[in-house]
């Protein structure tokens, strides 16, 4: 006697349904981190006088940049 299952099928759809979402909310989860980082990074940095801006050798119109840099791992030009 044969016997014909469409569970098997549903559960491969579920589990790929799944898996989609899943990667969804890690990718949405790392872009979020990255942004966290990029977002104190400038906030430190804006929050320093120009005299230690200088020390360190920036001026305050490279600190978005230096920020990006810092949080995306790129140079952004």
């Amino acid at each position: 006697m044969a016997y014909y299952n469409e569970l098997a099928q549903r559960s491969d759809l579920v589990e790929r349904t799944l898996a989609t979402l899943a990667h969804y909310f890690e990718a949405a989860a790392a872009r979020h981190a990255t942004r966290r980082v990029y977002k104190t990074t400038l906030r430190e940095l804006q929050a320093l006088s120009n005299r230690e801006l200088a020390d360190l050798g920036l001026h305050r119109s490279e600190l978005s940049r230096v920020a990006w840099e810092a949080a995306y791992g790129v140079n952004a030009n």
